[in-house]
Protein backbone atom coordinates (compact mmCIF):
# COMPACT_ATOMS: atom_id res chain seq x y z
CA UNK A 1 0.00 0.00 0.00
CA UNK A 2 1.60 3.29 -1.06
CA UNK A 3 -0.18 7.18 -1.03
CA UNK A 4 -0.21 7.23 -4.91
CA UNK A 5 -2.44 3.85 -5.13
CA UNK A 6 -4.38 5.56 -1.93
CA UNK A 7 -4.93 8.91 -3.81
CA UNK A 8 -5.77 7.31 -6.97
CA UNK A 9 -8.29 5.60 -5.17
CA UNK A 10 -10.04 8.16 -2.72
CA UNK A 11 -10.56 10.72 -6.13
CA UNK A 12 -12.47 8.35 -7.76
CA UNK A 13 -15.11 8.04 -5.14
CA UNK A 14 -18.16 10.23 -4.77
CA UNK A 15 -17.23 13.40 -2.41
CA UNK A 16 -19.56 12.18 0.51
CA UNK A 17 -17.55 8.57 0.64
CA UNK A 18 -14.33 10.58 0.91
CA UNK A 19 -13.93 10.82 4.27
CA UNK A 20 -14.49 8.09 5.67
CA UNK A 21 -12.61 5.96 2.77
CA UNK A 22 -9.77 8.16 3.87
CA UNK A 23 -9.89 7.67 7.48
CA UNK A 24 -10.17 4.19 6.98
CA UNK A 25 -7.07 4.04 4.92
CA UNK A 26 -5.44 6.05 7.27
CA UNK A 27 -6.15 3.73 9.94
CA UNK A 28 -5.11 0.74 7.99
CA UNK A 29 -1.80 2.54 7.53
CA UNK A 30 -1.25 3.13 11.56
CA UNK A 31 -2.31 -0.61 12.30
CA UNK A 32 0.46 -1.88 9.99
CA UNK A 33 2.96 0.23 11.90
CA UNK A 34 3.74 2.75 9.08
CA UNK A 35 2.56 6.36 10.34
CA UNK A 36 4.55 8.41 7.87
CA UNK A 37 1.87 7.15 5.51
CA UNK A 38 -1.47 7.09 8.22
CA UNK A 39 0.01 11.05 8.57
CA UNK A 40 0.10 11.33 4.74
CA UNK A 41 -3.60 9.80 3.91
CA UNK A 42 -4.54 11.47 7.02
CA UNK A 43 -3.89 14.82 5.11
CA UNK A 44 -5.50 14.57 2.07
CA UNK A 45 -8.53 16.87 1.67
CA UNK A 46 -11.76 16.64 0.23
CA UNK A 47 -12.74 17.47 -3.15
CA UNK A 48 -15.45 20.21 -4.26
CA UNK A 49 -18.63 18.64 -6.63
CA UNK A 50 -16.67 20.99 -9.01
CA UNK A 51 -13.25 19.57 -8.36
CA UNK A 52 -14.78 16.18 -8.07
CA UNK A 53 -16.63 16.04 -11.56
CA UNK A 54 -13.54 17.90 -13.16
CA UNK A 55 -11.95 14.70 -12.03
CA UNK A 56 -14.33 12.13 -13.51
CA UNK A 57 -13.37 13.43 -17.20
CA UNK A 58 -10.10 13.02 -17.11
CA UNK A 59 -10.57 9.28 -15.76
CA UNK A 60 -13.73 8.33 -17.59
CA UNK A 61 -12.97 9.98 -20.54
CA UNK A 62 -9.10 9.88 -21.23
CA UNK A 63 -9.47 10.76 -25.21
CA UNK A 64 -11.48 13.53 -24.56
CA UNK A 65 -9.32 14.90 -21.91
CA UNK A 66 -6.28 13.80 -24.27
CA UNK A 67 -7.96 16.20 -27.20
CA UNK A 68 -8.50 19.43 -24.59
CA UNK A 69 -4.70 19.10 -24.09
CA UNK A 70 -3.73 18.99 -27.62
CA UNK A 71 -6.18 22.12 -28.41
CA UNK A 72 -4.73 23.87 -25.17
CA UNK A 73 -1.27 23.17 -26.67
CA UNK A 74 -2.26 24.11 -30.24
CA UNK A 75 -3.61 27.56 -29.13
CA UNK A 76 -0.46 28.55 -27.03
CA UNK A 77 1.30 27.17 -29.93
CA UNK A 78 -0.40 29.80 -32.17
CA UNK A 79 -0.23 32.59 -29.52
CA UNK A 80 3.60 32.31 -29.35
CA UNK A 81 3.91 31.84 -32.96
CA UNK A 82 1.56 35.08 -33.72
CA UNK A 83 -0.46 32.81 -36.04
CA UNK A 84 -3.40 34.62 -36.15
CA UNK A 85 -5.50 32.22 -38.39
CA UNK A 86 -4.56 29.23 -36.58
CA UNK A 87 -5.47 31.04 -33.47
CA UNK A 88 -9.00 31.90 -34.53
CA UNK A 89 -10.04 28.52 -36.21
CA UNK A 90 -8.55 26.90 -32.52
CA UNK A 91 -10.25 29.52 -30.66
CA UNK A 92 -13.66 28.75 -32.77
CA UNK A 93 -13.69 25.05 -30.98
CA UNK A 94 -12.42 26.35 -27.95
CA UNK A 95 -15.84 27.53 -26.88
CA UNK A 96 -17.58 23.92 -28.15
CA UNK A 97 -15.34 21.90 -26.49
CA UNK A 98 -15.56 23.51 -23.55
CA UNK A 99 -19.56 23.08 -23.34
CA UNK A 100 -19.54 19.43 -24.69
CA UNK A 101 -17.16 18.54 -21.38
CA UNK A 102 -18.65 20.21 -19.35
CA UNK A 103 -22.11 18.37 -20.30
CA UNK A 104 -19.94 15.16 -20.09
CA UNK A 105 -18.90 16.20 -16.61
CA UNK A 106 -22.74 16.63 -15.58
CA UNK A 107 -23.68 13.17 -17.53
CA UNK A 108 -20.77 11.03 -15.68
CA UNK A 109 -21.65 12.80 -12.38
CA UNK A 110 -25.16 11.84 -12.63
CA UNK A 111 -24.14 8.11 -14.06
CA UNK A 112 -22.19 8.03 -10.25
CA UNK A 113 -25.07 9.13 -8.39
CA UNK A 114 -23.73 12.95 -7.76
CA UNK A 115 -25.59 15.31 -9.77
CA UNK A 116 -24.01 18.62 -10.20
CA UNK A 117 -25.91 21.82 -9.95
CA UNK A 118 -25.37 25.26 -12.30
CA UNK A 119 -22.84 26.76 -10.25
CA UNK A 120 -20.81 23.50 -10.00
CA UNK A 121 -21.06 23.30 -14.06
CA UNK A 122 -20.06 26.58 -14.16
CA UNK A 123 -16.55 26.03 -12.08
CA UNK A 124 -16.25 22.92 -14.55
CA UNK A 125 -16.05 25.43 -17.27
CA UNK A 126 -13.82 27.69 -15.48
CA UNK A 127 -11.37 24.88 -14.86
CA UNK A 128 -11.76 23.28 -18.68
CA UNK A 129 -10.65 27.28 -19.27
CA UNK A 130 -7.98 27.39 -16.85
CA UNK A 131 -6.68 24.01 -18.56
CA UNK A 132 -6.49 25.35 -22.10
CA UNK A 133 -4.60 28.74 -21.23
CA UNK A 134 -2.22 27.10 -18.57
CA UNK A 135 0.10 24.13 -19.10
CA UNK A 136 0.73 24.16 -15.31
CA UNK A 137 -3.32 23.66 -15.10
CA UNK A 138 -3.26 21.30 -17.70
CA UNK A 139 -0.95 19.26 -15.79
CA UNK A 140 -2.31 19.87 -12.28
CA UNK A 141 -5.75 19.05 -13.89
CA UNK A 142 -4.09 15.42 -15.73
CA UNK A 143 -3.02 13.79 -12.34
CA UNK A 144 -6.96 13.26 -11.80
CA UNK A 145 -6.35 14.86 -8.20
CA UNK A 146 -8.23 18.37 -8.14
CA UNK A 147 -9.14 19.40 -4.57
CA UNK A 148 -11.10 22.77 -5.84
CA UNK A 149 -11.61 24.05 -9.16
CA UNK A 150 -8.73 25.69 -11.15
CA UNK A 151 -8.87 29.54 -10.85
CA UNK A 152 -9.88 31.29 -14.09
CA UNK A 153 -6.93 31.89 -16.47
CA UNK A 154 -6.44 36.03 -15.54
CA UNK A 155 -5.96 34.88 -12.01
CA UNK A 156 -3.69 31.97 -12.27
CA UNK A 157 -0.37 33.63 -11.85
CA UNK A 158 1.81 30.33 -11.63
CA UNK A 159 0.17 29.52 -8.09
CA UNK A 160 -1.83 26.15 -8.37
CA UNK A 161 -0.48 25.10 -4.90
CA UNK A 162 -2.95 22.84 -3.01
CA UNK A 163 -5.34 22.71 -5.88
CA UNK A 164 -4.18 19.12 -6.04
CA UNK A 165 -3.79 16.31 -3.66
CA UNK A 166 -0.15 15.97 -2.90
CA UNK A 167 0.01 12.44 -3.15
CA UNK A 168 4.11 12.51 -2.82
CA UNK A 169 7.22 14.53 -4.69
CA UNK A 170 7.06 13.27 -8.13
CA UNK A 171 3.73 11.08 -7.96
CA UNK A 172 1.65 10.98 -10.86
CA UNK A 173 -1.75 8.67 -11.23
CA UNK A 174 -0.29 5.71 -13.71
CA UNK A 175 -3.27 6.59 -16.31
CA UNK A 176 -1.92 10.78 -16.32
CA UNK A 177 1.54 9.50 -17.04
CA UNK A 178 -0.21 7.40 -20.09
CA UNK A 179 -2.33 10.14 -21.15
CA UNK A 180 0.91 12.21 -21.34
CA UNK A 181 2.95 9.88 -22.99
CA UNK A 182 0.19 9.56 -25.44
CA UNK A 183 0.33 13.04 -26.13
CA UNK A 184 3.84 12.90 -26.52
CA UNK A 185 3.70 10.27 -29.39
CA UNK A 186 0.54 12.58 -31.12
CA UNK A 187 2.88 15.75 -30.57
CA UNK A 188 5.82 13.82 -32.26
CA UNK A 189 3.19 12.30 -34.82
CA UNK A 190 2.01 15.98 -35.48
CA UNK A 191 5.50 17.42 -35.88
CA UNK A 192 6.02 14.19 -38.55
CA UNK A 193 3.31 15.24 -40.57
CA UNK A 194 4.52 18.98 -40.17
CA UNK A 195 7.81 17.37 -41.63
CA UNK A 196 6.74 16.27 -44.30
CA UNK A 197 4.23 18.91 -45.63
CA UNK A 198 6.74 21.09 -44.97
CA UNK A 199 8.97 19.31 -47.49
CA UNK A 200 5.69 18.29 -49.49
CA UNK A 201 5.67 22.21 -49.76
CA UNK A 202 8.74 23.14 -50.53
CA UNK A 203 8.37 20.28 -53.36
CA UNK A 204 5.52 22.28 -54.89
CA UNK A 205 7.43 25.43 -54.23
CA UNK A 206 10.30 24.44 -56.00
CA UNK A 207 7.76 23.34 -59.07
CA UNK A 208 5.64 26.47 -59.02
CA UNK A 209 8.82 28.79 -59.15
CA UNK A 210 10.15 26.37 -62.12
CA UNK A 211 6.82 27.05 -63.96
CA UNK A 212 7.03 30.50 -63.12
CA UNK A 213 10.25 31.00 -64.99
CA UNK A 214 8.89 29.40 -67.41
CA UNK A 215 6.06 31.37 -67.96
CA UNK A 216 8.10 34.24 -67.27
CA UNK A 217 10.28 33.64 -70.43
CA UNK A 218 6.95 32.68 -72.53
CA UNK A 219 5.37 36.33 -71.92
CA UNK A 220 8.76 37.84 -72.45
CA UNK A 221 9.51 35.86 -75.73
CA UNK A 222 5.33 37.46 -76.68
CA UNK A 223 6.57 40.61 -75.04
CA UNK A 224 9.38 41.01 -77.56
CA UNK A 225 7.24 39.70 -80.58
CA UNK A 226 4.53 42.29 -79.59
CA UNK A 227 7.20 44.92 -79.98
CA UNK A 228 7.92 44.06 -82.84
CA UNK A 229 4.26 43.45 -84.59
CA UNK A 230 4.20 47.00 -82.86
CA UNK A 231 7.37 48.56 -84.51
CA UNK A 232 6.02 46.62 -88.15
CA UNK A 233 2.59 47.90 -87.42
CA UNK A 234 3.52 51.62 -87.10
CA UNK A 235 6.13 51.09 -90.60
CA UNK A 236 3.17 49.46 -92.64
CA UNK A 237 1.17 52.38 -90.78
CA UNK A 238 3.70 54.82 -92.33
CA UNK A 239 3.95 53.49 -96.16
CA UNK A 240 0.22 53.75 -95.92
CA UNK A 241 0.30 57.40 -94.69
CA UNK A 242 2.80 58.11 -97.46
CA UNK A 243 0.72 55.96 -100.08
CA UNK A 244 -2.57 58.09 -99.26
CA UNK A 245 -0.54 61.05 -99.41
CA UNK A 246 0.54 60.19 -103.13
CA UNK A 247 -3.13 58.79 -104.01
CA UNK A 248 -4.50 62.43 -102.91
CA UNK A 249 -1.69 64.32 -104.92
CA UNK A 250 -1.85 61.97 -107.72
CA UNK A 251 -5.96 62.65 -107.60
CA UNK A 252 -5.19 66.26 -107.69
CA UNK A 253 -3.00 66.03 -110.18
CA UNK A 254 -5.52 63.77 -112.29
CA UNK A 255 -8.38 66.90 -111.72
CA UNK A 256 -6.34 69.39 -112.89
CA UNK A 257 -5.03 67.33 -116.27
CA UNK A 258 -8.81 66.18 -116.59
CA UNK A 259 -9.68 70.09 -116.53
CA UNK A 260 -7.27 71.02 -118.67
CA UNK A 261 -8.30 68.08 -121.07
CA UNK A 262 -11.71 69.44 -121.25
CA UNK A 263 -10.48 72.89 -121.65
CA UNK A 264 -8.51 72.17 -124.88
CA UNK A 265 -11.31 70.10 -125.99
CA UNK A 266 -13.36 73.30 -125.88
CA UNK A 267 -10.80 75.22 -127.48
CA UNK A 268 -9.87 72.67 -130.43
CA UNK A 269 -14.18 72.42 -130.88
CA UNK A 270 -14.37 76.36 -130.83
CA UNK A 271 -11.18 76.32 -133.56
CA UNK A 272 -13.09 73.80 -135.67
CA UNK A 273 -16.09 76.01 -135.63
CA UNK A 274 -14.33 79.29 -136.45
CA UNK A 275 -12.43 77.20 -139.27
CA UNK A 276 -15.79 75.94 -141.16
CA UNK A 277 -16.89 79.76 -140.32
CA UNK A 278 -14.08 81.29 -142.35
CA UNK A 279 -13.83 78.52 -145.41
CA UNK A 280 -17.78 79.03 -145.73
CA UNK A 281 -17.48 82.69 -145.99
CA UNK A 282 -14.46 82.49 -148.23
CA UNK A 283 -16.49 80.20 -150.81
CA UNK A 284 -19.27 82.79 -150.43
CA UNK A 285 -16.69 85.27 -151.84
CA UNK A 286 -15.65 83.32 -154.50
CA UNK A 287 -19.01 82.66 -155.86
CA UNK A 288 -19.94 86.66 -155.47
CA UNK A 289 -16.54 87.16 -157.66
CA UNK A 290 -17.21 84.54 -160.10
CA UNK A 291 -20.89 85.98 -161.02
CA UNK A 292 -19.19 89.68 -160.84
CA UNK A 293 -17.12 88.57 -163.58
CA UNK A 294 -19.14 86.56 -165.74
CA UNK A 295 -21.77 89.18 -165.51
CA UNK A 296 -19.18 92.22 -166.91
CA UNK A 297 -18.22 89.82 -169.80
Amino acid sequence: MDLESIADELYGLRPGEFTAARNRRAREAREAGDRPLADRVGGLRRPTLAAWASNLLVRGLPEEAGRLAELGDGLREAQERLDGDRLRELASRQGQVIGALSAQAGRLAAEAGRPIGEEARREVEQTLRAVLADPDAARAWATGRLVRPLPPPGDLGGDLSGATADAGPGARPREAARRREDRGDRRRARLDRARRAAGEAGAELEERTRRLSEREAEAGEAGRRQDGAREEAGRLAGELRRAEAAEREAGAGRREAEDRARRADRAVREARRRARDTQARARRLGDEDARRGAAAE
